[in-house]
């Protein structure tokens, strides 16, 4: 009796993890790959791809105001600018690393690829306004160097002097800059 109802356990154990799937329903993956296969060569991809000009909607970044390098591990990004310019760009994904710029303007749109690092920052000495959309409920955000130099227990300086090739002193400099109200 004990050997039937174990093997009927084994059985139902063996039939249920073939219907079981244990992945993230949003994986990360960079714009250049989809299921595995090139959606466009790296070696042709420009910060046009990215961009839609004209959107003209009429419609805030203080002047030489920034959004710092950040990034939404579970989303892609969307910014309408509404008024006033911005210089915004990503960066690419090990080994690439290449760097993507555009000067929005009035009415331009320009999508951020999910996970990647990017930055927002108003060129010009008048105010800028700008609307961003995610496409997730839960986008997640890492402000970099608030996360590198401003954790809460501090990477260690040898680690992050190796890492940015600079002198453990620039590292100290770094960390101290970073508190609660900045």
């Amino acid at each position: 009796m004990k050997n039937s109802k174990c093997c009927v356990v084994v059985v139902f154990l063996v039939l249920f993890s073939l219907c079981v799937s244990a992945t993230d329903p949003g994986s990360l993956q960079d714009f250049f790959f989809v299921n595995g296969l090139f959606c466009k060569d790296p070696k042709l991809a420009v910060a046009e791809d990215f961009y839609l000009a004209n959107f003209n909607k009429p419609g805030d970044y203080a002047p030489m105001g920034l959004n710092p390098p950040h990034t939404h591990p579970r989303t892609s990004e969307i910014l309408i600018i509404l008024e006033g310019t911005l210089h915004v760009g990503f960066v690419t994904s090990n080994p690439e690393n290449k760097l993507f710029t555009k000067v929005l303007y009035k009415g331009d749109i320009f999508v951020f690829p999910v996970g990647l690092i990017h930055f927002q920052v108003n060129v010009r000495k008048t105010p800028a306004v700008a609307i961003a959309a995610l496409s997730s409920q839960n986008p997640g955000v890492i402000t970099i160097a608030n996360a590198v130099f401003g954790s809460k227990a501090p990477i260690y300086d040898d680690v992050l002097a190796k890492a940015f090739q600079v002198d453990k002193k620039v590292v100290d400099y770094l960390q101290s800059q970073f508190w609660m109200e900045n």
